[in-house]
Parts: C-alpha cells; structure tokens; sequence
C-alpha cells in the first residue's frame, strides 16, 4: 500500500478517545513508518476572581503555576507515548499553549502535515450546543485530511 500521509499530526488531551486514537494512530503510523507530531494544547489559563474585588479596582489573579503544572504533566505524557510509535521514522513533540483548535490548525499548518488524527467525545444535543465540538471545528478549518476517531459509547 502506498503511503500519501508521511507526515502525520496526532493532536492529544488526556480524555479516553485520545488513548483511543493514539491507539488506532499507532497502526497506521508504525505500519506507513511516516514521520509523526505529538501534539497537545494547554488552554491558556482563566484569572481566578478570588480575593479580587472588581468596586475596589482589584484585578483577578492569574496562577501561572496551574499552567505549568498542566504544561508539565502534557509533557509527560508525550515523552511516554513517543516511545510508543517505534515504527515511525521520527517523532517529533509539540506542547502548545492557546486555543485548542487554533493550535491544532497552525501546528499542523506550520509543521505542512498530510494527516490529522484525533479522538472526539462524541457529544450531542445541548452539551454540544454549550461546548462545541474542537473536532467538527478542525475537520472544516483545516487544509488537511483529518481522522477523527469516535469515543465508545459506553464512555459517556
């Protein structure tokens, strides 16, 4: 089988239908030996109101140690997936900071990615409505293939 995807970006969260895309990436990954990103984005972290008083002219207070510590663990998981895609010719790692999709397009743009994998929650209705879906988002914004790989049912 030919191989048209030699470069393919995985974009990861913790969730379980990420596992279950990293999963289903490996196959195709280890199987094509494409060169492969590991991408994960931390959302940039939202003041916290406590202690502000917004009458006394106090502004929120950002904690920059939750995003490092969210940043570090992102690592973390990265470094301990590369290992998992032996079969690639090289893995490279990106650990971003922004919006999600914002970074999953510009990473993949940048970095002129053939393909995008990715898990999806699968959400519906009104959780849909409120949250969105970062993978709908992608699938229509990107100049790419993108693979998105459902949750199971039984995860919701």
């Amino acid at each position: 089988m030919e191989n048209k995807f030699e470069r393919i970006l995985i974009a990861l969260d913790d969730s379980p239908c990420s596992d279950k895309a990293a999963a289903y990436a490996k196959q195709l990954v280890n199987g094509w030996q494409s060169t492969l990103a590991l991408l994960t984005v931390t959302p940039v972290t939202a003041p916290a109101s406590f202690g502000a008083d917004p009458l006394l002219g106090q502004q929120p207070i950002v904690v920059p140690e939750v995003s490092e510590v969210q940043q570090s663990a992102a690592e973390r998981r990265l470094e301990s997936l590369r290992s998992q895609f032996s079969g690639a010719k090289e893995v490279q790692i990106f650990n971003t900071v922004g919006t999600v999709r914002d970074e999953i397009l510009t990473t993949a743009e940048e970095w002129q990615a053939d393909l995008i994998i990715m898990g999806t929650n699968g959400r519906t209705g009104f959780d849909h409505f409120l949250s969105g879906s970062v993978a709908e988002s992608v699938v229509r914004k990107s100049k790419c293939p993108v693979l998105v790989i459902p949750a199971d049912e039984e995860e919701d």
